[in-house]
């Protein structure tokens, strides 16, 4: 493998051959663009692993042991963050995650950390090995395997053997998924290895809530901002999305009594944030007594809690808020299920949905709630929306399979996904619990599957 320098020197002269003008990009034609997208981004991975390893040595330099004589100090900055702070002209969040992505490193390079599937025979390699170790490979971006060890640090009291290989399948899944996948795909993790620390991670969250309101004086206008746990939080976003689901994608589920409702919204003159605001003052002023019809178009805002039985026969967690990451513990849990009860969803061995089919043409609500657990979102490749943004798409026509709205052959998509597929040829094809999306030939003459992973963390439990 050649050496960090050796590969910047290269993927540098790749770069340059693009010729750095607008005019020369503008000439390149679709295959050459794409290419170049990715010489830039393996270019910067080099230039990152670089900046890494310098501000990890400034950091080593800067140890506290070393008081007025570290580098930082001796240069009149506080710490070594604030050092290349200043000096890289970054961010502190940037100038904090070079330090220490960069003292990862070296501390494994110190260590004599063993190359991915290697061992010299000593002590196992320690995930945070693993993850160095994957970034000197090249496969792991310094973000992606910052997202991870930022949330495994705080993993407490789990076998170093378990976390390791934990470390692994979040690397190996790391080229498929962004920074921000593999933070929420690390999140899961730990939720499901460190269930005695769900509790404890509870409480932080409770104890950081905080409501803001303030006076604007310039603008005579009043302000507020709100921090609140994933459970509360949770619920004041599916308010929203409730008030403004015609708008984002839906209404989901087609409800002939709901369309003069929606309708009214999509023709309405005010902007999304307009909405949220009289809604917002509308709930402040109806408070408890609302009825709930009048600001939600017939449904209820509620937050579920999504847990495999095994889990809640035994009592023990975690259970995963409904269409996030976030896990709740068996406390939680069970306080959930007094106040709204249980919703029974059944799966098969491959994690598919079962015994909820109807000859109609529309997803029922039973439905909605089976395909929101499994799918926990919009399914399109890279797509990020939560379920309250999508609609229901019958992967084989409707008419073609005699009246029938099984739960299997359908997928949740968002609004503009949903369109793409059903007016631009692109194809959703089934295998079991497995869905694939086959692009048209006009975007990939080898109409190569694409997969369209599931979105729920108890989706991925049932699966393995």
């Amino acid at each position: 493998m050649p050496t960090l320098s050796a590969a910047l020197l290269d993927r540098a002269a790749v770069v340059a051959d693009l010729g750095g003008t607008a005019e020369s990009i503008a000439a390149l034609d679709h295959a050459d663009l794409t290419a170049a997208v990715e010489s830039v981004a393996a270019l910067q991975h080099n230039v990152d692993q670089f900046a890494a390893l310098i501000a990890g040595e400034v950091a080593h330099r800067s140890r506290p042991e070393l008081g007025h004589q570290g580098l930082a100090q001796k240069a009149g900055f506080v710490s070594p963050v604030a050092m290349i702070q200043r000096v890289a002209h970054v961010s502190r969040a940037e100038a904090t995650r070079l330090v220490e992505t960069g003292s990862l490193l070296a501390e494994a390079a110190s260590a004599g950390a063993p190359p991915v599937g290697g061992n010299d025979g000593s002590a196992p390699p320690s995930w945070r090995d693993a993850l160095a170790a994957a970034v000197t490979s090249g496969a792991l971006s310094l973000d992606a395997m910052d997202a991870i060890r930022r949330v495994f640090s705080e993993i407490t009291g789990v076998d170093e053997i378990v976390l390791e290989d934990a470390a692994d399948d979040l690397i190996a899944a790391g080229p498929g998924l962004t920074p921000e996948q593999l933070w929420r795909r690390a999140r899961q993790v730990r939720g499901l290895l460190d269930a005695d620390g769900i509790e404890r991670r509870e409480k932080q969250h409770r104890d950081l809530r905080t409501v803001r309101t303030w006076w604007d004086n310039a603008t005579g206008m009043h302000c507020g901002s709100w921090r609140l746990a994933p459970e509360d939080g949770a619920l004041v976003a599916e308010a929203f999305a409730q008030i403004l689901s015609p708008r984002r994608g839906g209404p989901r589920f087609v409800d002939p009594a709901a369309r003069a409702t929606a309708e009214e919204l999509l023709n309405d003159g005010r902007t999304d944030e307009q909405v949220s605001a009289d809604a917002f003052v509308d709930l402040v002023r109806l408070a408890v007594d609302a009825d709930p019809g009048t600001l939600f178009g017939g449904r209820r805002p509620a937050v579920r809690i999504v847990v495999t039985a095994d889990r809640l026969e035994g009592r023990t967690g975690p259970g995963f808020i409904e269409g996030r990451t976030d896990t709740v513990s068996a406390p939680t849990i069970e306080r959930a299920i007094c106040n709204t009860g249980v919703i029974s969803v059944g799966f098969d061995r491959d994690g598919q949905c079962v015994n909820v089919g109807r000859d109609r043409r529309l997803f029922t609500e039973r439905q909605r709630v089976g395909l929101t657990v499994r799918d926990g979102g919009c399914r399109f490749p890279g797509c990020e929306r939560p379920s309250s943004y999508c609609e229901a798409h019958h992967i084989n026509p409707w008419a073609g399979v005699e009246g029938r709205t099984d739960i299997a052959d359908g997928i949740l998509l968002r609004r503009r996904h949903h369109l793409l597929i059903r007016d631009n040829r692109w194809q959703v094809h089934r295998d079991r619990a497995d869905y694939f999306l086959e692009p048209p030939p006009s975007v990939d003459p080898g109409r190569v599957f694409i997969p369209m992973p599931s979105r729920s963390p108890v989706a991925h439990e049932i699966a393995m």
